[in-house]
């Protein structure tokens, strides 16, 4: 993905929102969570679901980065180093939300610093990787205090740090959290319901493949990622606690 730092991040977002059928796409997504969460949600969930969905969240990203602990193991507290890595960003993972809004390159050092605990050396934990990585960041923590469309924001930021992998290690877990934490923030999902993670798993092959085209800069990867996300926020939507128990 390119880095968008030579146009203004309003400018670069706006561009990117009026691209062919992402509107419609972002907006349909938004209905479908909006429908889920005020039509089966919000008059019964409880905190057990809210966890659940963090539960989940985790261990489809850490499936994502190559875990192989099934959801079982990880719900009765095991599992492989990725996962228990997916695990300690979710658990605190609501508590950044005000980080978010408030300092966004806190809250990503502080969602890399809890994915490489101790795997990743003290003084490497929550820090760029190089200045090119810093300066990556520094456009990703414009998008976030942008007033741009929840969703689109969400979409982007993650793609932005896939691309980047401005971190040591962990790169899609802190890519994956900040895209959830995007939308507790904005307050599309304040309780964290929806479980976009294993929207991604659930289309791995798009995921990867529409990934891959932002790393490599192609053509039209961006439009294709857009478009995609609005597919895996649909399918986050359905693989919430309130629809699927």
């Amino acid at each position: 993905m390119s880095d968008p730092s030579s146009t203004s991040t309003a400018e670069t977002l706006a561009r990117l929102h009026a691209l062919e059928g992402v509107p419609s796409a972002l907006a349909s997504a938004r209905d479908g969570i909006d429908a889920v969460l005020r039509d089966r949600g919000l008059r019964r969930t409880s905190p057990e679901q809210t966890a659940e969905s963090l539960l989940r969240g985790a261990h489809a990203s850490a499936a994502l980065e190559g875990s192989t602990s099934d959801l079982g193991v990880v719900r009765a507290g095991g599992g492989d180093e990725v996962a228990a890595a997916a695990v300690r960003v979710s658990t605190e993972l609501l508590g950044l939300a005000p980080v978010l809004r408030r300092s966004p390159l806190q809250a990503l050092a502080r969602l890399h610093t809890l994915a490489g605990a101790g795997s990743v050396d003290a003084d490497r934990l929550g820090r760029p990787r190089d200045a090119e990585a810093a300066q990556r960041l520094r456009v990703v923590a414009d998008m976030l205090a942008s007033d741009a469309p929840a969703l689109l924001v969400a979409a982007v930021v993650h793609g932005q740090l896939l691309a980047a992998a401005p971190f040591a290690s962990h790169n899609g877990v802190v890519a994956r959290a900040t895209e959830r934490l995007v939308l507790v923030a904005r307050g599309v999902d304040e309780k964290s319901l929806v479980v976009p993670e294993a929207g991604h798993l659930a289309l791995r092959p798009g995921y990867e493949r529409t990934s891959a085209a932002l790393k490599d800069d192609a053509a039209n990867a961006v439009h294709q990622w857009l478009l995609y996300s609005a597919e895996a926020f649909a399918a986050g939507t359905e693989a919430s606690p309130v629809v699927s128990p």
